[in-house]
C-alpha cells in the first residue's frame, strides 16, 4: 500500500493512493502515527481497502508528511562513503547518528524555509524507515520485522549551525520546514529491493545528487539492529539513512540555497519531492 495525509498543516487525514487515486480512510483511521502502527493498523487498513467502497479525493490541495508526527526521527550520517570523502570526514565504522526534531516535518510540496540569518542552508535527499512495531536489542536477522515502509525524505541542513555552532549536528538539522517526507509511505512488501533504488536531486533543474541505495555503508537491517542498542524504537519513528555526495557543502567554493532556488528529488518506488525555498519571516 501507499499511505498519503492530506489537507492544511496539522488537520491533515489518512488516505491511501491506489492506481493513481486518492481514497480516504479517514472514516476508518484517526491517523498515521504511533498509536495507528502499534495497533497493526497496517493489515486492518490493508482489510478495509479490500473491503470498503472508500470515498474519492478528486484533487488534494495540499499533501503532508507521509507519517504524522512521530516520537523522534533519527538520522544516520555520513553514509556513503563518497559523501565522506566529499566532506573530508572519515569513514565510520560505526552509525553516526544525531536527530531531527520533529517539529521539522513538512509535506513534500511546502516549501523550505531559509531560516533566520542562514548563508549555509543545504540539500540532502534521503531513503528514510518508518517503524512499524516497537523495537528493542533487535538482531539484524529480524530487523525487517520491525520495519512499515519507506518514504523520500530531504535532510535540510544549516552547515554554519551544524559545524560551525558548537555542540553536535542537531541544531543545524532540526529548523522549522527541514523534515519533508513523502509524499507516500510504501508499505515494505511493495519495495522489492530497498537496497538497490535510485535516487536524484536537482536544484533549479541542475542535477546535484545521483546515487543508488546499495552505496549505503549500514544497511537498513543494520541501522534499524544498530540503533535499538541504544534507544527504544516505537512505532511511526523515522530513520532516515543518509545522504550520498552532491550536497552543497562539498563543492569549492560551496553552494547554498537562496531564496526562490527550487529543489527537486525522487527515488525508485517512493515518488518525487519539489520544495521552493523562501527566506524566513515573521
Amino acid at each position: 500500500m501507499q499511505l498519503v495525509r492530506i489537507g492544511e498543516f496539522e488537520q491533515e487525514k489518512p488516505a491511501v493512493l491506489i492506481d493513481g487515486r486518492y481514497l480516504d480512510v479517514s472514516a476508518h483511521v484517526q491517523d498515521y502515527n504511533e498509536a495507528f502502527f502499534a495497533a497493526d493498523g497496517l493489515t486492518k487498513l490493508a482489510n478495509i481497502v479490500a473491503s470498503t467502497d472508500l470515498p474519492k479525493i478528486k484533487s488534494p490541495e495540499r499533501i503532508g508528511s507521509c507519517v504524522a508526527r512521530p516520537s523522534k526521527i533519527i538520522c544516520v550520517g555520513l553514509n556513503y562513503a563518497d559523501h565522506a570523502r566529499e566532506t573530508g570526514a572519515e569513514i565510520p565504522t560505526e552509525p553516526i547518528l544525531f536527530f531531527k526534531s520533529t517539529t521539522a516535518l513538512s509535506g513534500p510540496f511546502d516549501p523550505v524555509v531559509i531560516p533566520k540569518g542562514s548563508t549555509k542552508t543545504d540539500w540532502e535527499v534521503e531513503l528514510a524507515i518508518v517503524i512499524g512495531k516497537k523495537a528493542q536489542y533487535v538482531s539484524e536477522k529480524e530487523a525487517y520485522d520491525y520495519v512499515a515502509g519507506y518514504c523520500l525524505h530531504n535532510d535540510y541542513s544549516e552547515r554554519e549551525y551544524q559545524l560551525e555552532r558548537g555542540g553536535n549536528w542537531s541544531k543545524g538539522k532540526g529548523c522549522d520546514t527541514f523534515a519533508p517526507l513523502g509524499p507516500v509511505l510504501v508499505t515494505k512488501d511493495e519495495i522489492k529491493d530497498v537496497h538497490n533504488l535510485s535516487m536524484w536531486l536537482d536544484v533549479n533543474g541542475k542535477r546535484f545528487q545521483t546515487s543508488n541505495t546499495d552505496q549505503l555503508i549500514f544497511n537498513v537491517p543494520q541501522v534499524v539492529s544498530y540503533i535499538s542498542q541504544f534507544m527504544t524504537l516505537l512505532p511511526g519513528d523515522v530513520i532516515s539513512t543518509g545522504t550520498p555526495h552532491g550536497v552543497g557543502l562539498g563543492f569549492k567554493p560551496p553552494i547554498y540555497l537562496q531564496p526562490g532556488d527550487v529543489v527537486t528529488l525522487g527515488m525508485d518506488g517512493l515518488g518525487e519531492q519539489k520544495q521552493t525555498a523562501v527566506a524566513y519571516s515573521l
